[in-house]
């Protein structure tokens, strides 16, 4: 069985254990020390597209602390980023500061990474098993052959922050999802939320991306 098919098959089974069996087609994403969903990404690597949307509750008065959404979205890039290179996650490993120079370098092939077409993603509807439509679907199929050591896609497709009872600060969480670009399909799409409280957006895009962590090696 070639490489790249074995490793579909590990991240689809380690999905199904975590799920318990039980069928849903919405996994818990709330790690524990011993249970990580997308355990077999830390053998396998993956592309990691950047963060594509950011959904701030209405109640919550934070635009002066966000600044830019852009600056946001690229910090909570640079968090995950980070925080996988600490736990030792580098091999097959390509972050959006790669996507950004492969699209420098190819501007007429490659898409550009901070332009996807992930609207769609940000759908409830859109769960395991989902298909992709076009433009998105050759846009990774495109990133992928450019990068040919990699065999999925692991998509922050929107950052939310949520007021937290009824102080200034804020809980994050996350959307993520993991693609099979080769068959145009969600083979995970799940959440994080941060494991704290803060009226710091930077420290809760520090706390989403160790639990994105936790969700694929220890601590």
């Amino acid at each position: 069985m070639p490489r790249a098919a074995r490793c579909l098959i590990l991240v689809v089974t380690a999905v199904a254990m975590a799920c318990g069996g039980s069928g849903t087609s919405h996994p818990s994403t709330n790690p524990t020390p011993d249970v990580h969903p997308l355990a077999p990404l830390a053998a396998t690597g993956a592309i990691v597209t950047p963060t594509f949307a950011l959904r701030l509750a209405p109640e919550l008065d934070w635009s002066a602390r966000l600044g830019a959404t852009r600056d946001i979205r690229r910090a909570m890039d640079d968090d995950i980023a980070s925080v996988l290179l600490e736990r030792g996650l580098r091999r097959g490993w390509v972050m959006p500061a790669d996507l950004a120079l492969s699209f420098k370098r190819n501007p007429t092939y490659a898409s550009d990474p901070y332009a996807l077409a992930e609207e769609p993603l940000r759908s409830s509807s859109f769960i395991p098993g989902k298909r992709l439509a076009e433009p998105l679907a050759s846009q990774l199929r495109t990133m992928m052959a450019l990068h040919e050591n990699a065999t999925v896609v692991l998509a922050p497709i929107e950052l939310r922050f949520d007021r937290a009872g009824e102080t200034p600060n804020a809980r994050a969480t996350l959307r993520l999802a993991v693609i099979d670009p080769r068959f145009s399909e969600a083979r995970w799409v799940g959440e994080v939320k941060s494991d704290t409280t803060s009226a710091d957006p930077r420290v809760l895009t520090a706390a989403l991306a160790r639990r994105l962590a936790d969700l694929i090696v220890s601590r």
